[in-house]
């Protein structure tokens, strides 16, 4: 899946408690809003797969996944994003 980009939303969990699988699209977009970035979209075996990705604002590390199959919500999953630690080289001249 790609996480390349995503959009910062408040994932309470009134919201996300308000979520049932078989949801569509639209009404899982009404409880959660528009803020989403659409993280893969394709067509398999006939049907359009739809993978939507919300960033949590409060816990920036913190996305979860919404996977769509014909506009119907079958699962969703919450992810960490990887953090990456810079390294310095320091050189010294001899």
């Amino acid at each position: 899946m790609t996480t390349a980009c995503f959009s910062v939303v408040n994932m309470t969990s009134q919201n996300m408690n308000k979520l049932e699988l078989g949801m569509s699209k639209e009404q899982v977009t009404d409880i959660l809003g528009s803020n989403y970035t659409i993280a893969e979209k394709k067509m398999e075996n006939g049907v359009l797969v739809e993978v939507l990705s919300y960033r949590d604002s409060y816990n920036n590390d913190e996305f979860y996944m919404f996977l769509f199959k014909n506009n119907t919500l079958e699962k969703w999953n919450r992810e960490l994003a990887l953090k990456q630690e810079v390294v310095k080289e320091v050189v010294k001249d001899k």
